[in-house]
């Protein structure tokens, strides 16, 4: 029997609709994902969508301020800001690049606009890590929009890679993030009109979908825009849109298993460690490395 017949089909588990928040000093977002805590979804704490051509909805920024215990993704898709953090990195996050940072034990930044006007546009992405890793120094990565592979297909959808690895008309590609403990997938999908794709998942792993650009449809069932799709166990997952094209990113990751204590930008294994976050970050110790 041919062994595509024995997939098992993720299907549209539950939508969780954007939304409308502000964040930083006031930088006006869409959450889906983390928008309270019964919507979360193992591995992944929260994802934001910011995208506006209003200065005043982004000028303010996100100025310095901590994290401990997960990472943080930035994809830009229009506009620029700059990353500044107590290491001494700094980063130009222009359009098209990523920010991937581990604030391990702990690290304090700012994420600030260098733009006054045009359109400032993409996501934040919050990823947990576990508990053996949560205390582990923190790490930065800038990765440019050139390296990040971009696969047009035949039918002209196409598919930018950002972390982990997929496989697209018979051949494997790579994106730059790859060998973390809970092994992301991180794609954003561009789909014609009237068009359809289907990927590999990794039984196991959680994953959803979230709709950016028009409506996607997952199986049988419509995604609308600005939500968030979780999707049902399974190996593969087929998506196509309707009449008018589609933007989407599809995530999936090992889910941990562990206990979430969140506490703004701490998020921990428990309320004792939380407390200990709020105190070294007062104590000014948040990002000393351990005695």
């Amino acid at each position: 029997m041919d062994a595509q017949h024995n997939k098992q089909v993720r299907t549209l588990q539950r939508e969780i609709a954007g939304m409308a928040t502000s964040d930083g000093a006031g930088v006006k977002l869409m959450r889906s994902l983390g928008s309270s805590q019964f919507a979360r979804l193992d591995p992944f704490l929260m994802l934001d969508e910011f995208s506006s051509e209003n200065p005043g909805d982004y000028i303010a920024g996100f100025p310095s301020h901590p994290h401990r215990g997960f990472e943080t993704v930035t994809y830009m898709l229009d506009g620029h800001m700059r990353h500044e953090d107590h290491m001494g990195n700094v980063g130009e996050l222009k359009s098209g690049a990523v920010q991937w940072m581990s604030a391990g034990r702990g690290v304090i930044h700012s994420e600030m606009p260098q733009q006054v006007q045009g359109r400032l546009r993409g996501f934040q992405l919050w990823i947990n890590l576990p508990a053996a890793e949560k205390m582990k120094p923190a790490m930065y990565r800038d990765i440019q929009a050139a390296q990040i592979p971009l696969v047009t297909l035949a039918g002209g959808a196409a598919v930018k890679v950002i972390a982990g690895s997929v496989t697209l008309e018979g051949t494997t590609v790579d994106g730059p993030i790859q060998g973390l403990s809970t092994e992301p997938l991180y794609l954003d999908v561009f789909l014609p009109p009237t068009s359809r794709i289907s990927f590999d998942v990794t039984a196991g792993h959680h994953a959803f979908v979230y709709a950016y650009e028009g409506e996607v449809t997952i199986g049988t069932q419509v995604l609308k825009n600005h939500s968030a799709g979780v999707l049902s166990e399974g190996d593969t997952l087929e998506l196509s849109s309707q009449s008018q094209a589609t933007r989407f990113l599809l995530l999936a990751g090992r889910p941990i298993g562990e206990p979430v204590v969140q506490y703004g930008p701490f998020v921990m294994n428990t309320r004792e460690e939380i407390e200990q976050a709020m105190k070294d970050y007062q104590n000014g110790t948040l990002t000393d490395a351990p005695v």
